[in-house]
């Protein structure tokens, strides 16, 4: 439940149980005694937002500086973003101004052609990453959300949903731990409630949580349980290939009724990596202690001598799916930096190109 005060006849939120903390206090001190507010971006429109201040909901627009100073769309606001606001129309509108920096950031690569990042949730402190123990079931996914998550900031927790139709749920938590032994997971069955209580005692007052996975695995089926209520629309699963369609279409904040910030996210059928080298450290932890051990600091893993990772391999600890599995996501990222690389040498020759148009155009005016 949000926590109200009163300040006269206003009832307030006590923005603490939205994830407001002291790292965004210190940072919002600048703006504190310039008459602007703190709000929390809840839903990100095509062309507006929807956000909460200590005054309730109101439905914001980005400040045309704003916009004109962000280099990327990733600068601009985000889902769990905290913002700093001016109100007016008793509170029900905003002009957001500026974005607080981010504890922590969800990000893949964008789905288009184009090199850029794209922000799924800011400031998250636990994201659920949710498969279902049906066809939909794949650990090479798995391994790729766990790097992006691992990459955030925040705490990766593996929720495997409809265990009921699963005969084999011990096997899967040892495959997913092989990945990573410190991994938690938990199974569970979002149509029968079985584990929800669990998941709610993760959950804590004023912590954000995120869900991420790809369709039909019970995301919105999930936080349905979680919120004792049908607030999220669902569908069914075909049964031919355990596949879903995208029932949440848009990133939305929620606020739980027993505390905590819970953010769904539309499922994903891809996620591309964007510069996730610690990411990928710390999901294959155990490769990154034989790699340490190689016989050359550039070591590719793959045809090398004194290779302490296909010695690795060869002794039989660590698996040819782990091996594999590792190379291709470690290839993705030295791709991505290539790109990443020349996308930036493009950006500044653009740059320059416009500067020395706008030079020549001066000096011409300058000569009439």
């Amino acid at each position: 439940m949000i926590k109200i005060s009163r300040l006269g006849d206003e009832k307030l939120i006590n923005i603490n149980s939205l994830g407001w903390n002291d790292f965004f206090e210190e940072q919002f001190q600048q703006y504190k005694h310039q008459g602007f507010e703190a709000g929390r971006i809840t839903i990100e429109n095509k062309t507006n937002y929807q956000l909460i201040t200590k005054h309730g909901e109101s439905t914001g627009e980005i400040s045309g500086k704003l916009l004109f100073i962000s280099a990327t769309q990733s600068e601009l606001p985000k889902v769990g973003d905290w913002v700093v606001v001016s109100l007016f129309d008793e509170n029900t509108k905003a002009v957001i101004h500026e974005v607080l920096p981010r504890k922590s950031k969800i990000s893949r690569k964008s789905a288009d052609k184009k090199t850029e990042e794209q922000v799924i949730a800011a400031n998250i402190d636990t994201v659920f990453i949710v498969q279902s123990l049906d066809g939909n079931f794949s650990i090479n996914r798995l391994a790729r959300y766990l790097v992006t998550v691992n990459q955030s900031g925040a705490r990766p927790v593996v929720i495997l949903n409809k265990s009921d139709l699963c005969g084999d749920v011990l096997d899967k938590i040892s495959e997913v731990k092989k990945l990573n032994e410190n991994i938690i997971v938990m199974a569970v069955s979002a149509s029968n409630s079985l584990g929800v209580e669990q998941l709610k005692e993760i959950i804590k007052d004023g912590e954000s949580i995120a869900f991420v996975g790809s369709s039909g695995v019970g995301k919105s089926t999930l936080i349905n349980a979680l919120l004792g209520t049908e607030k999220l629309k669902t569908n069914t699963v075909r049964e031919i290939d355990s596949r879903g369609r995208h029932t949440t279409t848009k990133r939305e904040l929620i606020v739980l009724p027993s505390g905590g910030i819970l953010i769904d996210t539309p499922g994903m059928r891809e996620l591309g990596l964007w510069n996730a080298d610690n990411g990928l450290s710390q999901t294959f932890s155990g490769f990154e202690e034989f790699a340490a051990q190689c016989h050359f600091a550039n070591c590719t893993h793959t045809h090398e001598v004194k290779c302490a990772v296909i010695k690795a391999l060869e002794d039989g600890k660590i698996t040819q799916r782990q091996y594999d599995n590792y190379l291709k996501l470690r290839k993705e990222l030295k791709y991505l930096e290539t790109k990443q690389d020349k996308f930036a040498e493009l950006e500044e020759k653009r740059k320059w190109r416009n500067i020395g148009k706008e030079i020549k155009r001066l000096y011409k005016n300058r000569r009439k």
